[in-house]
This record gives structure tokens, C-alpha cells and sequence, in this order.
């Protein structure tokens, strides 16, 4: 019987990993441009992490972990997501005693039993940063940016950010109030025993869930704004004002709070219209106390993070390719001239240049049918020839012209169109 990948997974073929490898690049040189540094954490961390970070209430926490004992008898989870393995790392490190901010970026698979979708999986991929220390509006702004730049960069079109605040801890206490007497008020008899245990544990998050039949019962409830406190309304004032000065176009969503306990003021969302309901790209917000719940020191920080297989699957539906560097084809047309074409191959291949060696020298036809099935466009020939005046033959395929070049002018004619 064949065995196939598990429910939730998928492999990623060469052609779909090509993708992957530019917007991973992509990606990467813009947290460079803003001073962000990689850090890898381990997949797998303490159970407690995710139940302190997350919070015990939360989807992820209460049903979607992946959680086993080991043989040790420690409780331990497949990360579902990066930030708390962050801030545990910031932590561990003592990372605020060596500087007082830190930025940092992540990727890599995390874990979550969700029913499979289209783009969806239960092991999926994420990417992230994180800004540790700042508690500045124009930090939260910068972070926004970067998504957004970063998929605009990608080609991708009808982006929407979607913004809010939920304010300070008093604020977010007076929003929980509100939500509990605006639904004190409703009819709820119909409503299961999981809607009031929301509401007692965490009523914000009723604000942004996906039923229907809550989001009726939530609309006529009164714009979060209004309930702020007069610091948290400055705060947020002031993400606009610096997110309309770097020419990012927004949309306030008073209902959006996002399904983390661990976030104060602002909340975000990059959207597409292209991928229909589960339409969100990129979320994140900012957590000045997430650091200091799990036993760090109090420091302020906002981050997000992205789906990569989301991502793809966008980029695809919008027909957008990343062509992959044609290789050069070297031809050894006789034996002796096989280890020519070796070190020839290997000189190339240290400069970053792609070439393909076939290690079964054949006649020259049969070489050049391989290189156009490999859509090379040029092709190195190499017989007696050229192994014995140190010289190579140079064919374009697409035009059918040669030339036969020295040896030691190989790097100068091949570096500028194939590197």
C-alpha cells in the first residue's frame, strides 16, 4: 500500500518551491533594509508557553494545539505560532541587557489541528518580525509598512489594511464591560454554553467572530473608539498620522480585535479580495505585556506575521511567475574532454553561475535536445579541440550562433547574463 503525506501537509515541489525561495528572499532583503536581524527558535517548546502566551481560552490553546508528553514526562507542543517562542527567547537571552530594543525576524513551519482548506494546513509556514522596545506609534506604523511593501513588492493587487485599537489594559477592561451589558441586553437563549464562556473569560473576542449570528447580534455595538481613554485615542491618532505620511492606505475596523489575548492598542490585518473568505494575508498587533507575563522584564513591542501557503496560493490565482535562472549546458562531446568540463563546471558553480554537466557524454545532437528540454539558452561545447588549446565553444540556442572563446575568458562573457 502506498503511503501518502498525512491530512493537513503537503509537499512542495521543486516548481512551487521556486516561489517559495523569491518571496522568501524578498522578504528577507526588506527586514534587512529596517535593521531586522533572523532568529530560529525550536519547533517544538513547553506546553506552558503557549498556555501563559496565548492564552488557556483561545482557539489555538483549547483546540488546535499539538501537544504530547515526553519521556521525561514534560509537557511539550508544536509551536503554532512565533511570537511567544520570541519573547521566551528575548527572555532566556537576556536580550534587554545587551540593548534596550530589539528587531527581529522568523520563519518556519508551526503547527495546528484546523480543518484543511485551500490554503490552510495543519503544518504550515510563517514568517515574522518582531520589534521589541519601542513604544512609539511610528513603530507600529513601520511594522505595517513592511507588510504592506513587501506584497506590494510581490505584485499583488486590491490589498487592503484593515486597522484598530483595543487600547490600554483599563480600556481593554472597559471594551469587555461594555460587550458583557450590550449582550445582557440581547436575546442569547439561543446561543451554546462556548458564547458565555467566551464572554466570561474573553468578551473582546466576540467582536470579531466569524458567525454570523454573533456578528448580528454585535451590530449596533458602539465604535471601540469612543470608549478609549483619552491616552490610548492618542496612541492610535498618531499610527494614523504616521501611516498617512509613509503612504499607507487603511481602513479602521472597529470590530476587529484579533484572536490573541496577549494584544494591547493596535490590532491589524492585510487583506486580499482574491482570496475570498479566508481572505487575511497578514496580521499582528502590538503586545507591551506579553514580555513581562511570561517572567520577562516589562517592555512594549509589536509585531505580525504572514502565511506563506496562503501567500503562494495568491500569487498563483494572480498569475504571477518567478522565472528561474536558465542554466548553461556543458557539452563534453569526448571522453578526454569530460574533465575539462569538470573543473570547468565547478569554476562556474563557485561564481553562482547554474550550469548543468551531463555526466554521460553522448553525441552533440543528443546534447543539445537535453539542453532545450532544460531550457538552457546557452550551451558550453567542449571536444579535443578545445581541450587542447584551452578554449571553449559557446552556442546560443535561441539565435544558433557559436563562438569558440579562451578559456580564461569564460567568467567575463558568461557573468553578466547568467549570475
Amino acid at each position: 500500500m502506498t503511503i501518502s503525506v498525512p491530512r493537513g501537509t503537503k509537499d512542495i515541489l521543486p516548481d512551487e518551491a521556486l516561489i517559495w525561495q523569491r518571496v522568501e528572499s524578498k522578504a528577507k532583503l526588506l527586514f534587512d533594509a529596517y535593521s531586522y536581524n533572523e532568529i530560529r527558535t525550536p519547533i517544538f517548546e513547553s506546553s506552558e508557553l503557549f498556555l501563559r502566551g496565548i492564552g488557556e481560552e483561545s482557539d489555538i490553546v483549547s483546540k488546535e494545539m499539538y501537544s504530547f508528553t515526553d519521556r521525561s514526562e514534560r509537557e511539550l507542543t508544536l509551536r503554532p505560532e512565533g511570537t511567544a517562542s520570541i519573547a521566551r527567547a528575548y527572555i532566556n537571552h537576556n536580550f534587554h541587557r545587551h540593548s534596550s530594543k530589539q528587531k527581529l525576524y522568523y520563519s518556519g513551519p508551526m503547527f495546528r489541528y484546523e480543518r484543511p482548506q485551500a490554503g490552510r494546513y495543519r503544518q504550515f509556514h510563517q514568517m515574522g518580525i518582531e520589534n521589541i522596545g519601542s513604544k512609539s506609534p511610528s513603530a507600529d506604523a513601520e511594522v505595517i509598512s513592511i507588510g504592506y511593501q513587501l506584497f506590494k513588492s510581490l505584485g499583488l493587487k486590491n490589498l487592503t489594511v484593515n486597522l484598530n485599537t483595543i487600547g490600554d489594559i483599563s480600556s481593554r477592561s472597559k471594551i469587555g464591560e461594555l460587550v458583557k451589558d450590550h449582550v445582557n441586553k440581547k436575546d442569547t437563549s439561543e446561543f451554546e454554553v462556548r458564547f458565555f464562556e467566551t464572554l466570561n473569560k474573553n468578551p473582546l473576542r466576540l467582536l470579531d467572530s466569524k458567525s454570523k449570528k454573533i456578528q448580528e447580534l454585535f451590530s449596533d455595538f458602539p465604535d471601540i473608539y469612543d470608549v478609549l481613554n483619552e491616552e490610548s485615542k492618542n496612541y492610535f491618532d498618531k499610527v494614523c498620522h504616521y501611516l498617512k505620511i509613509l503612504e499607507v492606505p487603511f481602513k479602521v475596523n472597529s470590530k476587529l480585535v484579533r484572536g490573541l489575548d496577549y494584544y494591547s492598542h493596535t490590532v491589524f490585518e492585510i487583506i486580499s479580495d482574491e482570496l475570498g473568505a479566508q481572505n487575511t494575508l497578514c496580521g499582528g498587533g502590538r503586545y507591551d505585556e506579553l514580555i513581562e507575563q511570561l517572567g520577562g522584564p516589562k517592555v512594549p513591542a509589536i509585531g505580525f506575521a504572514f502565511g506563506m501557503e496562503r501567500l503562494i496560493l495568491l500569487l498563483q490565482s494572480q498569475t504571477i511567475s518567478f522565472s528561474k535562472l536558465k542554466p548553461i549546458f556543458i557539452a563534453p562531446i569526448h571522453e578526454s574532454a569530460y574533465e575539462y568540463s569538470l573543473l570547468l563546471s565547478q569554476r562556474l558553480r563557485l561564481l553562482g553561475i547554474n550550469c548543468f554537466l551531463d555526466d554521460t557524454p553522448s553525441s552533440l545532437g543528443s546534447q543539445l535536445k537535453k539542453a532545450s528540454n532544460l531550457n538552457a539558452t546557452t550551451v558550453i561545447i567542449i571536444g579535443e579541440e578545445e581541450v587542447n588549446n584551452k578554449t571553449v565553444t559557446l552556442k546560443n540556442l535561441k539565435t544558433s550562433d557559436q563562438k569558440t572563446i579562451a578559456l580564461s575568458d569564460i567568467e567575463t562573457q558568461l557573468k553578466d547574463t547568467h549570475v
